[in-house]
């Protein structure tokens, strides 16, 4: 019968046809599955076995600031019905603990299909967010698509990246990649047991939007992560530089000197409560100058050696494909919330263009004549979140795209121009609009993608990251063709409806801040 099923599945399969009326493979209503750290009881949702909060490492408190390890393992089933806890951190999750370091997994089928894997890694930059948000929910993409779909949970904050190696000494000296090591854990896990879940141990593409693609830059340039992953995608998340180790000593310091810690004691931050431990990360940022304490990967010449995309593309990852997304008016989703700046004139507009908001060092007034010959159409308000966008995290993305480019390492970079009729459109395609693009969560909670072209960008979009995953290239039927990025034309697609290619979009604006020396957001 099994062998049937797998046939019809097949066929249906190369007949285009929908999955979901398909019983899933080899599933119960509550299967079994045996990990290297024990066996994991899971659930069916729509004919995809689905299990939420498997342990991959043990209970982090005990063992602040230092790598993770792999848990005791455990001999009867464990339940795996709900999400796992989130890192401790400021923002709105509900269920924080040290102990975090659980992931999820959604199978069509629990047989030996050896599906390929997508492992989602949030954003929330290094601070917030887990695996759990509805938006990250794996059922739609793994039974519309037949791959296998994983989130992760890790420590962020202080908790992944406070950097007391020069401080405190060897006990810390791995603390300022906490975080980074968490997340290669998790795919040790993942190589060593997604056969069973149906999925393929040689095909794990990575893909994380905002903090997540960031992670993801990371990861590509660091040794202990080299073999983990097989295909790479980042959605306006990038990482050109990580914080050195001084900037990073000085962040340490601040939140010592807040939580009224001298250098001799620092070493007591590892038994205070986390509640003391993130109010004290609120301190203004010593290198920035604004803000709560930054916080991120740091070159610590141990897990990171190299800053990830400076000064060239990482070597070790050359033969990866790799995906990088951006999306139009990515600072829409930062400064759009003050109604102000949608009403800005040309008087307002020098004074909002400062190094705050433009994360660069250079005189307005240049870059505001520039962008008014480049768009005469353009209000004071466009002029001023066009020229945050291309001075931030756009250009990030560019530098990485034009570094794979020149070191001849496949790359594909696409641009969300569509814009969600939420607020009238007045958002633009912002910071965060192609995350249920890419999962295929139009219809989840939090989802800005609504209207009638949502769910067929939903299509294009996360059938590219489906092809990606699968053969190691987006291009699929529901796109034109999509060419690897090169610097002779700069390929891009254009991701609108309806979808096209355009050779060096905003060619104007990457000369403009070409020269002018970048500065990576937090480092």
């Amino acid at each position: 019968m099994a062998s049937r099923l797998l046939i019809s599945k097949r066929s249906l399969l190369i007949a285009g046809l929908s999955l979901a009326a398909l019983p899933a493979i080899g599933q119960e209503a509550h299967p079994v599955v045996t990990t290297t750290n024990g066996p994991v009881r899971g659930q069916t949702d729509g004919g995809v076995a689905v299990f939420k909060g498997v342990r991959y490492g043990a209970d982090t408190g005990p063992r602040r600031f230092q790598p993770p390890v792999p848990p005791t393992a455990w001999t009867a089933p464990a339940d795996a019905f709900a999400y796992g806890a989130a890192s401790p951190q400021g923002g709105a999750e509900t269920n924080q603990s040290e102990d975090c370091l659980f992931l999820n997994v959604w199978s069509p089928g629990l047989d030996r299909e050896r599906r390929p894997v997508m492992v989602y890694i949030h954003g929330g930059a290094y601070s917030n967010g887990s695996g759990s948000s509805p938006l990250y929910d794996g059922t739609r993409l793994a039974r519309r698509n037949d791959v296998v779909v994983v989130t992760v949970n890790h420590r962020l904050n202080l908790f992944g990246y406070a950097f007391l190696q020069r401080i405190a000494g060897d006990p810390f000296r791995d603390s300022g990649n906490a975080g980074q090591l968490d997340l290669h854990l998790a795919l040790e896990w993942v190589r060593d047991n997604i056969a069973g879940f149906g999925g393929d141990p040689g095909r794990v593409m990575v893909f994380g939007q905002s903090g997540g693609g960031a992670k993801i830059a990371t990861m590509m340039a660091t040794p202990a992560a080299a073999g983990l992953f097989h295909r790479a995608a980042t959605m306006s998340g990038q990482q050109v530089t990580a914080s050195g180790p001084w900037n990073a000593t000085r962040r340490a310091e601040a939140w010592l000197d807040a939580l009224s810690l001298p250098k001799d004691r620092a070493a007591e931050a590892a038994t205070m409560p986390v509640e003391t431990l993130l109010k004290a990360a609120e301190t203004t940022d010593p290198v920035l100058g604004f803000g709560g304490l930054y916080w991120g990967p740091v070159l610590d010449d141990r897990t990171l050696r190299r800053h990830p995309f400076y000064p060239d593309a990482p070597s070790q990852s050359a033969h990866i494909p790799m995906i990088i997304g951006n999306t139009h008016d990515e600072t829409r989703a930062f400064l759009g919330g003050d109604l102000a700046n949608f009403e800005l004139t040309w008087e307002d507009l020098p004074g909002k263009m400062t190094g705050r908001e433009m994360r660069i060092d250079v005189a307005p007034e240049p870059v505001i004549a520039a962008y008014r010959q480049m768009y005469p159409h353009y209000s004071p308000s466009d002029v001023f979140f066009a020229a945050t966008t291309g001075a931030r995290s756009w250009r990030g993305a560019v530098i990485e795209a034009e570094a794979r480019a020149a070191s001849g390492s496949p790359a594909w970079v696409y641009q969300l121009d569509w814009r969600s009729p939420i607020n009238g459109g007045r958002r633009g395609a912002m910071h965060t609009d192609d995350i249920p693009l890419a999962l295929d969560n139009v219809a989840a909670t939090g989802s800005r993608a609504q209207g009638p072209e949502a769910q067929p960008m939903a299509d294009r979009l996360s059938k590219a990251f489906v092809a990606m995953a699968r053969d190691g290239n987006p291009n699929h039927t529901g796109l034109p063709a999509w060419d690897r990025y090169d610097l002779a034309r700069r390929q891009t697609m254009i991701m609108d409806e309806p979808p096209r290619m355009e050779d060096d979009p905003r060619g104007g604006e990457r000369r403009l801040f070409a020269a002018i020396p970048y500065v990576q957001p937090g480092t």
